[in-house]
């Protein structure tokens, strides 16, 4: 999303044309669902309407309106034979030049979304919050990155909100219901803090902890002792990003969180869609 809003506000300082190109109405299997849209300007493009032959197709009709020698207009696309794409669904795609309205209420409504995000709290900078953030930074969170230790940090992926502090408190505190929250701390005791804090506010959608069984078992331990209900202890994740692969490399952790936030805080138990062409 946020390439979207830095993407136009550079082509609109260069003073480049602009095409919309959207599903209207997406019919059986298609790549993308009604609503996806991609943005076609002379020499550039962000967004996307699912790839392969069928966008192919549509940045160069764009194109070709931006050159004067298309038109816009709706199209009813089959991926089938047609395109050579096996989906076997239909689309409907509005090619259209954006004029400056246009161009004001996608960055309206892409900032609405933006802000409509569930928040994820990451607490910890050392190597694997490292790769945490960037491989969460993509995806459709607000990603907040919390740490006392400005050494830790590196270089900060673009849209991440770093909060360099001890008070985890109220950070934690200031989270809406619904957020999710990943704590990797070096210290097991500001672990157990931050996660306990968590379970007792009852209403994060994902907490998830790094460590082994065995730290869990610790943990919970501790948890009960201090009267925190076995409903609540339930919910705690640990290890995080379990998928059964023994690879302890960080970009790996990393990339099997990534999919552990997907399913668990961006779609829960929701029935995934269907993504493939």
């Amino acid at each position: 999303m946020d390439d979207i809003v830095s993407a136009l506000a550079e082509w609109r300082r260069a003073g480049w044309p602009v095409v919309r190109v959207s599903i209207r109405a997406a019919m059986g299997s298609t790549p993308r669902e009604a609503g996806s849209f991609m943005l076609v300007a002379p020499d550039a493009l962000v967004g996307t309407i699912g790839g392969g032959r069928l966008e192919w197709d549509c940045v160069a009709r764009a194109r070709a309106l931006l050159a004067g020698t298309g038109e816009a207009g709706e199209l009813e696309i089959p991926l089938g034979p047609e395109l050579g794409q096996c989906c076997g669904g239909r689309v409907r795609v509005r090619i259209e030049r954006a004029d400056e309205a246009l161009l004001d209420s996608i960055v309206g409504e892409t900032e609405r979304a933006r802000a409509g995000q569930p928040h994820l709290l990451l607490f910890g900078a050392g190597h694997v919050g490292r790769a945490l953030a960037r491989a969460l930074a993509p995806l459709p969170v607000r990603l907040f990155w919390i740490d006392p230790r400005a050494e830790e940090f590196g270089s900060v992926p673009e849209g991440v909100a770093v909060r360099m502090t001890e008070d985890w408190e109220s950070v934690l505190g200031a989270a809406p219901a619904g957020s999710g929250i990943l704590v990797l701390t070096p210290s097991h005791r500001l672990d157990a803090l931050i996660v306990g804090a968590a379970l007792e506010r009852g209403d994060f959608r994902y907490v998830g902890l790094i460590g082994s069984k065995t730290k869990r078992r610790g943990f919970e331990a501790g948890f009960r002792a201090v009267g925190l209900g076995a409903d609540r202890i339930a919910t705690l994740v640990c290890p995080i990003g379990d998928r059964g692969i023994r690879d302890k490399r960080p970009e790996i952790i990393a990339a099997l969180v990534a999919a552990e936030i997907v399913e668990r805080l961006l779609h829960g138990d929701d029935a995934m869609p269907e993504r493939h062409a």
